[in-house]
């Protein structure tokens, strides 16, 4: 018999987080899901570490305030030693410093706790997918934060943006998630996923918080 496709096999994840009250009842609902396979569970990013470089892992969801070793470390330390570890925070902390710093060391998601199942899933798949998924009050202070900022000087839009991508780039200096761009312009969420990408390639856009930042910088947002 064959070996399942990347597309066939479960999602691998690990649930990190300190408290044992949390981390075990969340991984236990996220393993009913079809495509979710909780690989192990951690109640600090040490822990995390150890179980990525003893098994394949697609997605930590990761808890900011860990004793040992926090999540802003652990996720920056995956992004340089495990990149095709996607790491999705999951936190009661919305302040400004910790979802700048989340979104810095890597993250390419970051919700608070008060997601309910389904939002944590499409997270987990949205990540393993190389997209983000961010938190509406995420988005708020992210977008709130950045217009505070002058704009970056000497980042022009390049010549070769169409007209699409330069319409996804404005929605998404506007703080929309992939969904909210889809059903804004009436496409897939996947053909969204592929202006984004062009759009991050044509224009050295590292991630999201920087794609918002750029967005403004070039009057879009």
């Amino acid at each position: 018999m064959s070996e399942p496709t990347d597309k066939q096999r479960p999602l691998r994840v690990i649930v990190a987080d300190d408290q044992a009250a949390v981390r075990e009842p969340l991984a236990a609902v996220l393993g009913l899901a079809d495509d979710i396979d909780v690989v192990a569970a951690a109640a600090d990013g040490t822990e995390v570490l150890a179980a990525v470089a003893a098994q394949p892992v697609d997605v930590v969801l990761m808890d900011l305030r860990m004793p040992v070793m926090d999540g802003i470390e652990t996720t920056r330390r995956l992004t340089e030693e495990h990149p095709s570890v996607a790491v999705v925070v999951l936190t009661t902390f919305a302040d400004d410093e910790s979802i700048l710093a989340a979104l810095g060391a890597g993250a390419r998601g970051y919700l608070t706790k008060n997601a309910g199942r389904q939002d944590i899933t499409r997270a987990i798949r949205a990540a393993a997918a190389g997209q983000s998924v961010l938190d509406r009050e995420v988005q708020d202070r992210l977008l709130a934060t950045v217009r505070t900022k002058p704009a970056a000087p000497g980042q022009p839009l390049p010549a070769d943006i169409t007209p699409r991508e330069r319409e996804v780039f404005m929605l998404i200096g506007q703080g929309l998630p992939n969904r909210g761009i889809a059903e804004k312009l009436f496409i897939s969420e996947a053909t969204v996923k592929t202006h984004i990408n062009n759009l991050f390639a044509k224009a050295g856009i590292r991630d999201r918080a920087d794609a918002v930042r750029r967005a403004i910088a070039a009057g879009l947002a």
